[in-house]
């Protein structure tokens, strides 16, 4: 027991050693931590030190440089919206020029189609009256394709026989007028002596002799047309067929080749832009039956001959806007001024521009009047594309696609508009009381009754029609 004291004051003693050694290290390790520190600041503010001992500062006059922008950042914002807008005006051009391409591959067809909507649009009308009078489906649509065919094969065989017909006895009234014609050179203020008309017969009939062989090709080439034009009647026909008895399951299948999200827009043009379709053809043919029957009973009883096959032309050539009457027209005046001579031409054409100026200015403004609204440019301009992609029948279908294209475009902006309306977050708090139709009700008593709410204008329905 006495030696138990002395043992714990030595284990004392030893733990009290063991606490001083660590203290001893653990200085030691922070002042080697301080040194390293000390030494990487010293050799770093060194480094400096050489660098700017080596780099020269600027002088004091330097204008002081910026730091360079954002490339993005430097281009001007008209220039990124022009470039944005330009690389997508390349690539819708591009998917343009193949489709048109792709249309110009397949021209006959898409011009037979055209047609058969055309046609479609002036007989539907009667097929409609039909069913409504009890006639089945397939019956109504079989008595008017067959009139209608009827009608047209009728009118192309009169026309035909009318020129056949009168042919011989126009060539000897041609051959007058051009004899009268070289006697007025003769003794017109122009000098034009008899060698100098002899030479230009001359040299007209040697330039047909040398030239058979391209006459005949092109005879040959006018073969082959007539072939197209033959295939393109027989494909009008069947798709007329096809549209006036299975128009509405035919549209209904176009649809379901719309994506989703833009199929109730495009379900509500389609409707309008066929009857825009339907009132540009109905109307047209009003006018052009109206030109043809004044006209022609002007140049008829000017003894024009071959009065009533020239009034046919002008029919037809009604259906090409501005060109096609000014064609027709010319026409007429011609014949006139060579089968009759110059006053009979001079009173052809005052029938011709006085028809033609009621028709410009009264008719097609009270018979088309707002179902087709498109503006002369537009229609000149689409004319002239029309003819140069198409010929004549690109100038026929150039200004009913562009009237139905204008309705359609005018109708999906108003749908799309009425549609982001509708889908827009109602107002709240005081943004919906500053934009309700009445102002907010004020304080009051309990005898004041509410008024009730007017409409103002602007707040009936907005949506298409």
């Amino acid at each position: 027991m006495s030696k138990l004291p002395g043992w714990l004051g030595r284990l004392g003693a030893e733990l009290t050693a063991v606490g001083a050694r660590l203290e001893e290290r653990r200085a030691e390790g922070a002042r080697r931590d301080d040194a390293d520190a000390a030494a990487a600041e010293t050799s770093s503010s060194t480094l400096s030190t050489v660098a700017a001992e080596q780099v020269p500062a600027p002088p004091s006059y330097a204008p002081s440089v910026a730091a360079r922008p954002d490339p993005v950042a430097a281009i001007p914002w008209g220039m990124r919206v022009a470039a944005e807008a330009g690389w997508r005006l390349l690539v819708l051009a591009g998917t343009l020029w193949v489709l048109m391409r792709v249309v110009s591959a397949v021209q006959l067809v898409v011009l037979a189609f055209v047609a058969a909507l055309l046609v479609t649009a002036m007989l539907q009308p009667t097929v409609v009256r039909l069913r409504r009078l009890g006639l089945p489906r397939g019956l109504a649509t079989a008595v008017t394709a067959v009139l209608g065919f009827v009608v047209m094969g009728l009118v192309g065989w009169f026309v035909v026989w009318q020129v056949m017909d009168n042919l011989d006895t126009l060539s000897d009234k041609v051959r007058d007028g051009i004899d009268e014609l070289k006697r007025w050179l003769l003794d017109s203020p122009f000098h034009v002596t008899e060698s100098q008309i002899n030479d230009i017969a001359k040299n007209l009939s040697d330039t047909i002799g040398t030239n058979t062989e391209e006459i005949t090709s092109a005879g040959l080439q006018g073969v082959t047309v007539m072939v197209e034009v033959l295939t393109g009647i027989l494909l009008a026909m069947f798709s007329t067929l096809f549209l006036l008895y299975d128009g509405k399951r035919i549209w209904q299948w176009v649809l379901k080749l719309v994506p989703s999200q833009a199929r109730p827009g495009v379900a509500g043009a389609g409707p309008r832009a066929w009857r825009t379709l339907t009132a540009y053809v109905r109307g047209t043919v009003i006018v052009a039956l109206i030109d043809a029957i004044f006209i022609g009973l002007g140049i008829y009883f000017l003894d024009v001959p071959m009065a009533v096959p020239l009034a046919v032309f002008i029919f037809l050539f009604a259906f090409i806007p501005l060109v096609g009457a000014v064609i027709s027209g010319a026409l007429a005046v011609v014949v006139a001024l060579v089968t009759q001579g110059v006053f009979t031409a001079l009173m052809a054409l005052i029938v011709v521009l006085a028809v033609q100026q009621i028709e410009g200015h009264i008719l097609q403004p009270f018979i088309l009047g707002r179902a087709v609204r498109v503006h002369p440019l537009a229609v000149v301009l689409s004319v002239a594309a029309g003819g140069m992609i198409a010929g004549i029948g690109g100038a026929v279908v150039a200004v009913p696609l562009v009237a139905v294209t204008n309705t359609v475009v005018g109708y999906l902006r108003a749908y799309g508009r009425e549609t982001a309306l509708r889908h827009s977050s109602p107002p709240h708090g005081a943004t919906a009381l500053s934009v309700a139709p009445t102002p907010a009700p004020a304080t009051r008593g309990a005898d004041d009754a509410p008024e009730p709410a007017g409409d103002e204008p602007g707040t009936q329905d907005e949506s298409p029609k």
